[in-house]
């Protein structure tokens, strides 16, 4: 069974509710394309990265009805330890599940850009992935992100620049990188979310080591997992962390293991609560 337990305080009302629902499976062909719709965009982009010292890629998905005369917020979303920029378009297509989505008014308009998180000169999954330089690189990207990839993205599309209209997820070691980034800078980002977060994701007194701001500050910290993932325990630490300090979050047990089949249905529920 689905689990979703979402802790409010603050942020969409005012006190401090508890409540315990279920979040459904997304509808069948959520993730399929369909014709007749109209479509969004994938383009690839090259930044150049003092962080690295070199020229980076990024896949960067325009919403459909994209214009430069509007403006939008950003999600930044991550793969995880053997993946690329690629591995959301090859795994997930999140182009499509938020295409659909779109179509049905549910989203409101953003630009999704899928970085490569391995900031290093060599960037590609190959090799030992779980070598010290490439797990290293994960932890890197974190200044190569703030201080390389998103300057670059607002000086090149049209987007909001504030942290009410940033948000950052990932998937695995992505998760965990999301939830390192993303608690570790509220100044920069108010939409948090960890998919499946892998053993990366600092302890929860770390990532959240003033409750207070952290209630303040954050409009949507999310937490999913599979019930069958061996990693599970990351992400309930980190939620019955937030639930004794009644920090506001959603946390969504999915029916599944490590895997594509939960990224995706936690990115189409994820998505919905952006930028509203």
């Amino acid at each position: 069974m689905n689990k979703l337990i979402l802790f409010l305080s603050g942020l969409w009302m005012v006190g401090t509710l508890s409540a315990q629902s279920e979040l459904t499976q997304p509808p069948s062909g959520f993730d399929e394309i369909r014709s007749g719709i109209p479509q969004g965009k994938i383009d690839t982009l090259s930044y150049p990265s003092e962080t690295v010292g070199t020229t980076r890629k990024a896949l960067i998905y325009t919403p459909p009805g994209y214009s430069a005369d509007q403006k939008y917020p950003v999600l930044y979303l991550l793969h995880g330890i053997g993946g690329d920029e690629k591995e959301w378009l090859n795994g997930g297509h999140p182009e499509v599940i938020l295409d659909n989505l779109y179509a049905e008014g549910k989203l409101a308009p953003m630009i999704v850009v899928m970085p490569n998180g391995r900031a290093m000169k060599d960037d590609r999954a190959t090799g030992n992935i779980f070598s010290r330089d490439k797990v290293e690189a994960f932890a890197t990207f974190e200044k190569d992100l703030l201080h390389d990839l998103i300057p670059f993205v607002e000086s090149h599309f049209p987007v909001v620049k504030d942290r009410e209209n940033r948000a950052i997820a990932g998937l695995s070691m992505g998760g965990g990188q999301s939830l390192n980034f993303g608690l570790g800078n509220l100044d920069a980002f108010a939409w948090v979310g960890g998919f499946s977060s892998a053993p990366n994701t600092k302890k929860p007194a770390e990532l959240v080591p003033d409750p207070a701001i952290t209630r303040q500050q954050l409009k949507l910290l999310w937490i999913s997992c599979g019930d069958q993932d061996g990693l599970i325990h990351i992400s309930k630490g980190l939620h019955d962390y937030l639930d004794q300090n009644k920090v506001p979050h959603v946390y969504w047990i999915d029916q599944g293991q490590h895997d594509f089949k939960v990224w995706k249905n936690s990115l189409y529920h994820f998505a919905q609560f952006l930028f509203k």
